[in-house]
């Protein structure tokens, strides 16, 4: 059984842990405004624009995370020369993360989640609509020798590398095979993948939800033991040391080589306010509670917490250690 007293302990060892975020970049902005009236060009309702709220997403949602878990954090990853580029790199300096190591492509359009939020003024504003800007990173262009000799230097001596991939081509197999198969790597390699899960061999741990694991195995996963026996499939094929699968309601699935299953509740209330970003929020306390010296299991539970207090927040949020520290304090499931 995990204890209370230990996660307390691993919770804080975060002001001296060092973890690297390596992924794609994302804005999300979130335009508000008033409902005005029905359009008489379009059946649509007409918004009266209000404000303008832009936050950092994908890896960027990652990030923000493990700045306000407050460990020592670096980035490697990519955005373009353009506005959002710009806006997104200002919100993490802004959070007091160094990224020097995010190199500008001309050219590039720097992915962005555009929801339009409508509600009367004097009530919660709820999404109507949304657009997404997407582009590729080229495979064969100048920058990536510059990634990969950020990648290099940030996760020497860091205590884990977080690998968030999201698809828009930041993220290479072999880099992540480099860093994985490095002379002298003492740090935890732990990824989350939304399109890739597969391919990206050698990494110690990885964060499926269920339906990325149930894309991987080929079938419906119904049951505790159907994903249990996913999960540790996935793990023989990574090469990993763990599987963490995240089921939403029904919790967590950890798997560990030469481990049994464990199978963690969700944690939290029924009521869910917005699961947006939640996978961003798993694999920052995760990767955070490794790089501060807690066992897979231990971190697993973390996570959990992570993840259960995140949802019950509006839009793309972080989750500090102080809400970790009162989750911990507070479950009756937990040994001394």
């Amino acid at each position: 059984m995990v204890s209370r007293s230990r996660l307390v302990e691993v919770l804080g060892g975060f002001s001296s842990a060092r973890v690297v975020l390596y992924g794609d970049l994302v804005l999300d902005r979130f335009i508000l405004g008033t409902p005005k009236r029905i359009s008489r060009e379009a059946p649509v309702i007409i918004l009266r624009y209000e404000d303008e709220h832009n936050i950092p997403g994908g890896a960027g949602n990652a990030l923000a995370n493990l700045a306000a878990l407050g460990v020592t954090v670096r980035v490697v990853g990519a955005v373009g020369d353009d506005e959002p580029g710009a806006v997104l790199l200002g919100l993490l300096e802004k959070l007091g993360i160094d990224t020097s190591t995010v190199v500008r492509v001309p050219g590039f359009r720097t992915p962005m989640k555009v929801r339009l939020l409508g509600g009367g003024a004097c009530s919660l504003k709820h999404q109507m609509a949304r657009y997404d800007v997407e582009d590729h990173l080229p495979a064969d262009a100048p920058f990536r020798q510059q990634l990969h000799d950020h990648l290099e230097a940030t996760t020497a001596g860091a205590g884990a590398l977080a690998v968030s991939d999201y698809g828009y081509g930041t993220v290479e197999p072999e880099a992540v095979a480099a860093v994985c198969e490095a002379a002298g790597r003492t740090g935890w390699v732990c990824l989350d993948s939304r399109y890739r899960l597969g391919e990206l061999r050698g990494v110690d741990g990885a964060t499926p939800n269920l339906g990325e694991l149930e894309d991987w195995a080929g079938r419906t996963l119904t049951g505790d033991g159907d994903v249990a026996s996913a999960a540790e499939a996935l793990r023989a094929w990574l090469g990993a040391r763990f599987i963490l699968a995240t089921r939403g309601n029904r919790g967590m699935t950890l798997v560990e080589e030469g481990r049994g299953a464990v199978h963690i509740p969700v944690w939290g209330g029924d009521q869910v306010a917005d699961v947006t970003g939640a996978g961003d929020t798993v694999i920052a306390v995760l990767t955070a509670a490794l790089a501060a010296g807690a066992r897979p299991h231990e971190a697993a539970v973390l996570a959990n917490y992570g993840g259960g207090i995140v949802v019950m927040k509006l839009g793309t949020a972080t989750v500090s250690r102080e809400e970790l520290r009162t989750a911990v304090l507070s479950d009756p499931g937990l040994g001394s």
